[in-house]
Protein backbone atom coordinates (compact mmCIF):
# COMPACT_ATOMS: atom_id res chain seq x y z
CA UNK A 1 0.00 0.00 0.00
CA UNK A 2 2.78 2.39 0.90
CA UNK A 3 4.54 1.35 -2.51
CA UNK A 4 1.60 2.15 -4.65
CA UNK A 5 0.93 5.27 -2.50
CA UNK A 6 4.53 6.65 -2.72
CA UNK A 7 4.23 5.59 -6.82
CA UNK A 8 0.99 7.78 -7.46
CA UNK A 9 2.95 11.06 -5.34
CA UNK A 10 6.14 10.33 -7.61
CA UNK A 11 4.11 10.22 -11.03
CA UNK A 12 1.71 13.39 -9.62
CA UNK A 13 4.93 15.01 -8.89
CA UNK A 14 6.81 14.30 -12.00
CA UNK A 15 3.82 15.37 -13.84
CA UNK A 16 3.60 18.45 -11.83
CA UNK A 17 6.87 19.30 -12.94
CA UNK A 18 6.61 18.16 -16.56
CA UNK A 19 3.44 20.92 -16.86
CA UNK A 20 5.35 23.56 -14.91
CA UNK A 21 8.02 23.14 -17.26
CA UNK A 22 6.45 23.15 -20.29
CA UNK A 23 3.96 26.40 -18.89
CA UNK A 24 7.27 28.22 -18.26
CA UNK A 25 8.35 27.47 -21.84
CA UNK A 26 5.09 28.12 -23.03
CA UNK A 27 4.74 31.84 -21.15
CA UNK A 28 8.46 32.62 -22.51
CA UNK A 29 7.74 31.90 -26.04
CA UNK A 30 4.51 33.80 -25.99
CA UNK A 31 6.41 36.57 -24.33
CA UNK A 32 7.00 38.52 -27.48
CA UNK A 33 3.65 38.33 -28.44
CA UNK A 34 1.87 39.69 -25.19
CA UNK A 35 3.20 42.74 -24.27
CA UNK A 36 1.32 42.84 -20.99
CA UNK A 37 2.65 39.05 -20.06
CA UNK A 38 5.23 40.59 -17.85
CA UNK A 39 2.25 42.33 -15.65
CA UNK A 40 -0.29 39.10 -16.08
CA UNK A 41 2.17 36.64 -14.73
CA UNK A 42 3.23 38.91 -12.02
CA UNK A 43 -0.47 39.53 -10.67
CA UNK A 44 -0.53 35.55 -11.11
CA UNK A 45 2.37 35.10 -8.64
CA UNK A 46 1.21 37.91 -5.91
CA UNK A 47 -2.20 35.99 -5.73
CA UNK A 48 -0.51 32.33 -5.54
CA UNK A 49 1.85 33.75 -3.28
CA UNK A 50 -1.06 35.31 -1.05
CA UNK A 51 -2.43 31.68 -1.06
CA UNK A 52 0.79 30.44 0.16
CA UNK A 53 1.23 32.17 2.65
CA UNK A 54 -2.55 31.64 4.19
CA UNK A 55 -1.50 27.91 4.20
CA UNK A 56 -1.22 28.30 8.11
CA UNK A 57 -4.43 30.10 8.61
CA UNK A 58 -6.94 27.54 6.22
CA UNK A 59 -5.43 24.36 7.98
CA UNK A 60 -6.20 25.50 11.35
CA UNK A 61 -9.97 26.20 10.41
CA UNK A 62 -10.94 22.46 11.57
CA UNK A 63 -14.46 23.59 12.33
CA UNK A 64 -15.00 24.76 8.98
CA UNK A 65 -15.53 22.15 5.83
CA UNK A 66 -12.44 23.64 3.88
CA UNK A 67 -10.11 20.33 3.46
CA UNK A 68 -7.76 17.87 5.49
CA UNK A 69 -4.32 19.46 6.48
CA UNK A 70 -3.07 16.98 4.69
CA UNK A 71 -5.29 18.48 1.57
CA UNK A 72 -3.73 21.61 2.19
CA UNK A 73 -0.01 20.42 2.38
CA UNK A 74 -0.50 18.99 -1.02
CA UNK A 75 -2.07 22.03 -2.18
CA UNK A 76 0.86 24.14 -0.45
CA UNK A 77 3.73 22.01 -2.39
CA UNK A 78 1.68 22.02 -5.44
CA UNK A 79 0.99 25.70 -5.53
CA UNK A 80 4.43 26.27 -4.60
CA UNK A 81 5.74 24.93 -7.63
CA UNK A 82 3.18 26.63 -9.56
CA UNK A 83 4.89 29.72 -7.97
CA UNK A 84 8.30 28.68 -9.46
CA UNK A 85 7.34 28.62 -12.77
CA UNK A 86 5.30 32.07 -12.91
CA UNK A 87 8.72 33.18 -11.36
CA UNK A 88 10.82 32.02 -14.01
CA UNK A 89 8.08 33.03 -16.48
CA UNK A 90 8.15 36.63 -14.83
CA UNK A 91 12.17 37.32 -14.93
CA UNK A 92 11.59 35.44 -18.85
CA UNK A 93 14.33 32.97 -17.52
CA UNK A 94 16.99 35.92 -16.65
CA UNK A 95 18.61 37.08 -13.26
CA UNK A 96 17.76 40.81 -12.60
CA UNK A 97 20.31 43.84 -13.16
CA UNK A 98 18.94 46.13 -9.97
CA UNK A 99 19.57 45.46 -6.32
CA UNK A 100 15.96 45.90 -5.62
CA UNK A 101 14.73 43.13 -8.13
CA UNK A 102 18.19 41.04 -7.05
CA UNK A 103 16.85 41.11 -3.35
CA UNK A 104 13.27 40.02 -4.17
CA UNK A 105 15.28 36.93 -6.25
CA UNK A 106 17.25 36.27 -3.55
CA UNK A 107 14.44 36.24 -0.82
CA UNK A 108 12.35 33.89 -3.30
CA UNK A 109 15.30 31.51 -3.95
CA UNK A 110 15.89 30.94 -0.23
CA UNK A 111 12.37 30.64 0.78
CA UNK A 112 11.42 28.15 -1.80
CA UNK A 113 14.43 26.20 -1.04
CA UNK A 114 13.96 26.34 2.69
CA UNK A 115 10.09 25.12 1.68
CA UNK A 116 11.88 21.60 -0.13
CA UNK A 117 14.14 20.76 2.33
CA UNK A 118 11.13 21.28 4.95
CA UNK A 119 9.16 19.17 2.90
CA UNK A 120 12.02 16.03 2.43
CA UNK A 121 12.78 16.52 6.49
CA UNK A 122 9.43 16.46 7.85
CA UNK A 123 8.86 13.17 5.74
CA UNK A 124 11.77 11.59 7.29
CA UNK A 125 12.00 13.11 10.60
CA UNK A 126 8.65 10.73 11.02
CA UNK A 127 9.94 7.79 9.93
CA UNK A 128 13.26 8.18 12.28
CA UNK A 129 10.68 8.45 15.19
CA UNK A 130 9.32 5.58 14.77
CA UNK A 131 12.28 3.63 14.33
CA UNK A 132 12.97 5.04 18.23
CA UNK A 133 9.68 3.75 19.46
CA UNK A 134 7.29 6.11 18.17
CA UNK A 135 6.56 10.20 18.68
CA UNK A 136 6.46 11.57 22.23
CA UNK A 137 4.30 14.64 22.61
CA UNK A 138 6.54 17.56 22.57
CA UNK A 139 5.18 19.49 25.46
CA UNK A 140 5.45 16.03 27.66
CA UNK A 141 9.30 16.07 26.91
CA UNK A 142 10.59 18.54 29.85
CA UNK A 143 8.02 16.45 32.18
CA UNK A 144 9.29 12.90 31.34
CA UNK A 145 12.94 14.39 31.78
CA UNK A 146 12.62 15.67 35.21
CA UNK A 147 11.16 12.23 35.96
CA UNK A 148 13.91 10.29 35.12
CA UNK A 149 16.42 12.68 36.83
CA UNK A 150 14.81 12.36 39.91
CA UNK A 151 14.74 8.78 39.60
CA UNK A 152 17.99 8.13 38.77
CA UNK A 153 19.49 10.88 41.75
CA UNK A 154 17.07 8.46 44.07
CA UNK A 155 18.50 5.86 42.71
CA UNK A 156 22.19 6.39 43.23
CA UNK A 157 21.46 7.56 47.13
CA UNK A 158 18.90 4.55 47.64
CA UNK A 159 22.60 2.66 46.58
CA UNK A 160 24.87 4.58 48.82
CA UNK A 161 23.00 4.18 51.45
CA UNK A 162 22.52 0.72 51.23
CA UNK A 163 25.97 -0.09 50.46
CA UNK A 164 27.81 1.97 52.75
CA UNK A 165 29.79 3.04 49.61
CA UNK A 166 29.75 6.62 47.63
CA UNK A 167 31.09 5.00 44.47
CA UNK A 168 27.46 5.68 42.25
CA UNK A 169 26.68 8.36 44.02
CA UNK A 170 29.76 10.22 43.06
CA UNK A 171 29.21 8.36 39.39
CA UNK A 172 25.95 10.26 38.86
CA UNK A 173 27.62 13.40 40.33
CA UNK A 174 30.09 13.24 37.53
CA UNK A 175 28.15 11.69 34.50
CA UNK A 176 24.76 11.58 34.86
CA UNK A 177 23.26 14.40 36.83
CA UNK A 178 24.47 16.90 33.76
CA UNK A 179 23.01 14.37 31.25
CA UNK A 180 19.49 14.04 32.81
CA UNK A 181 19.65 17.66 33.71
CA UNK A 182 18.14 18.61 30.03
CA UNK A 183 18.85 18.11 26.08
CA UNK A 184 21.69 17.00 25.08
CA UNK A 185 24.17 16.30 21.95
CA UNK A 186 21.87 18.33 19.79
CA UNK A 187 23.77 18.08 16.52
CA UNK A 188 24.98 14.17 17.10
CA UNK A 189 21.03 13.42 16.95
CA UNK A 190 20.16 15.13 13.92
CA UNK A 191 22.68 13.85 12.11
CA UNK A 192 22.00 9.95 14.06
CA UNK A 193 25.28 9.40 15.29
CA UNK A 194 25.62 7.18 18.67
CA UNK A 195 28.81 8.39 19.76
CA UNK A 196 27.96 9.54 22.66
CA UNK A 197 25.56 7.13 24.35
CA UNK A 198 27.96 4.47 23.51
CA UNK A 199 30.89 6.23 25.03
CA UNK A 200 28.48 6.84 28.12
CA UNK A 201 27.51 2.98 28.37
CA UNK A 202 31.57 1.70 27.94
CA UNK A 203 31.67 4.40 31.67
CA UNK A 204 29.23 1.96 32.50
CA UNK A 205 30.57 -1.10 31.37
CA UNK A 206 33.74 0.24 32.99
CA UNK A 207 32.39 0.33 36.29
CA UNK A 208 30.43 -2.48 36.79
CA UNK A 209 33.71 -4.47 37.01
CA UNK A 210 34.62 -3.40 40.35
CA UNK A 211 30.79 -3.50 41.98
CA UNK A 212 29.10 -6.07 44.05
CA UNK A 213 25.90 -7.70 42.79
CA UNK A 214 23.56 -5.63 44.25
CA UNK A 215 25.68 -2.15 43.24
CA UNK A 216 25.74 -3.96 39.51
CA UNK A 217 21.79 -4.27 39.59
CA UNK A 218 21.55 -0.22 40.73
CA UNK A 219 24.13 0.53 37.90
CA UNK A 220 21.70 -1.88 35.08
CA UNK A 221 18.86 0.51 36.38
CA UNK A 222 20.99 3.39 36.03
CA UNK A 223 21.89 2.96 32.69
CA UNK A 224 18.44 2.16 31.60
CA UNK A 225 17.11 5.27 33.05
CA UNK A 226 20.26 7.05 30.75
CA UNK A 227 19.24 5.09 27.67
CA UNK A 228 15.77 6.29 28.21
CA UNK A 229 16.95 9.73 28.19
CA UNK A 230 18.82 9.62 25.64
CA UNK A 231 16.24 8.54 23.38
CA UNK A 232 14.01 11.32 24.74
CA UNK A 233 17.05 13.83 23.72
CA UNK A 234 16.53 12.26 19.94
CA UNK A 235 12.67 12.52 19.97
CA UNK A 236 13.60 16.67 20.97
CA UNK A 237 15.80 16.76 18.39
CA UNK A 238 13.89 15.39 15.75
CA UNK A 239 11.20 17.84 16.72
CA UNK A 240 12.69 20.87 17.45
CA UNK A 241 14.81 20.60 14.24
CA UNK A 242 10.86 20.92 12.35
CA UNK A 243 9.90 23.97 14.60
CA UNK A 244 13.48 25.71 14.12
CA UNK A 245 12.80 25.29 10.24
CA UNK A 246 9.69 27.16 10.87
CA UNK A 247 11.14 29.83 12.27
CA UNK A 248 13.46 29.95 9.11
CA UNK A 249 10.56 29.80 6.20
CA UNK A 250 7.95 31.81 7.63
CA UNK A 251 10.24 34.83 8.26
CA UNK A 252 11.41 34.62 4.55
CA UNK A 253 7.81 33.56 3.79
CA UNK A 254 6.77 36.92 4.63
CA UNK A 255 9.74 39.10 4.02
CA UNK A 256 9.35 37.87 -0.29
CA UNK A 257 5.95 38.59 0.23
CA UNK A 258 6.65 41.94 2.22
CA UNK A 259 8.79 42.72 -0.93
CA UNK A 260 7.19 41.45 -3.52
CA UNK A 261 3.82 44.08 -2.76
CA UNK A 262 6.55 46.96 -2.63
CA UNK A 263 7.84 45.55 -5.65
CA UNK A 264 4.34 46.17 -7.03
CA UNK A 265 4.10 49.51 -5.95
CA UNK A 266 6.88 50.64 -7.59
CA UNK A 267 6.24 48.93 -11.23
CA UNK A 268 2.83 50.27 -11.22
CA UNK A 269 3.94 53.76 -9.89
CA UNK A 270 7.07 54.08 -12.69
CA UNK A 271 4.57 52.74 -15.11
CA UNK A 272 1.88 55.73 -13.81
CA UNK A 273 4.32 58.23 -13.82
CA UNK A 274 5.89 56.91 -17.75
CA UNK A 275 2.49 57.29 -19.08
CA UNK A 276 1.92 60.79 -17.79
CA UNK A 277 5.40 61.99 -19.87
Amino acid sequence: MNARLHQRRLLASTTLLVAIGLLALGIQRMAPVIRSLTFLTGWLLLAVMLVLTGYNFFKKLSVLPLGSSRFWLQFHVYSGWFSVALFVAHLRARWPTGWFEGLLTTFFVLTTMSGAAGLAWSRLVPRRLTARGGEVLFERIPVIRRELADRAEKLALASTTASGSPVLAEFHARHLAGFLRGPRHFWRHLIGSRRPMNQMRARFADLGRFLDPSQRKALAELEELVLQKDALDYHHTQQSSLKLWLFTHIPLTYGTLLLTALHVVLVHGFAAGTATH
